[in-house]
């Protein structure tokens, strides 16, 4: 399949909403597809700070420069890449626990500009314990206010998936980025 030279999607949202899972499930349908890509893997599982409720602003300066690096790397070796995450989700978690971080703020705002397509994943349950994320529920739902009105705040485009519709949600993405990674048809004369 022939596409753009470089097109990317994050998908966004709180943690525990199945962003991880419709990324790997993306890959797999658009590598049958033979689309030559990469997954940029969620950084934060990584990060050897605090994280969750305790977050701070080490902990999200190394998650968010960790995550441009493997997105320029990624980037530089594949035609499409697929984020599980994006910087302005990731800068959430800083901004529910400790409010604006102007240091931060000019990383978060520029990169917001290299996602072609952000993917808002929303809360429908509880998150399940892993063993690393939060599980309270109440700060599940303020990281995605968070998100949600930083998108709005940022003026930022997203699919935003139906709650009320996931056995829809891979299928959707799909066909959304398919319609993007066509090359524009020609006009016949």
């Amino acid at each position: 399949m022939s596409g753009p030279s470089r097109f990317k999607v994050a998908f966004i949202g709180s943690h525990g909403v199945g962003k991880t899972t419709l990324c790997y499930g993306l890959a797999a349908r658009l590598k049958r597809r033979d689309v030559v890509l990469e997954i940029v893997h969620e950084v934060a599982r990584r990060c050897p700070l605090p994280i969750n409720e305790d977050t701070g602003l080490a902990s999200q300066a190394w998650i968010l420069h960790t995550q441009v690096a493997e997105e320029l790397v990624a980037a530089a070796r594949y035609p499409v890449v697929l984020c599980d995450r994006s910087a302005l989700d990731n800068y959430a978690y800083l901004l529910v626990a400790q409010g604006r971080q102007r240091t931060l703020e000019s990383l978060v705002e520029h990169w917001m500009l290299t996602y072609d397509m952000l993917v808002m994943v929303p809360v429908i349950e509880a998150p399940s314990p892993d063993g690393l994320r939060a599980t309270d529920p109440i700060f599940q739902r303020a990281v995605e206010a968070r998100v949600l009105r930083e998108l709005e705040t940022r003026k930022l485009d997203a699919m935003h998936l139906d709650p009320c519709g996931r056995e829809r949600w891979l299928d959707d993405v799909e066909q959304q980025v398919l319609a993007r990674l066509q090359p524009p048809q020609l006009e016949l004369l």
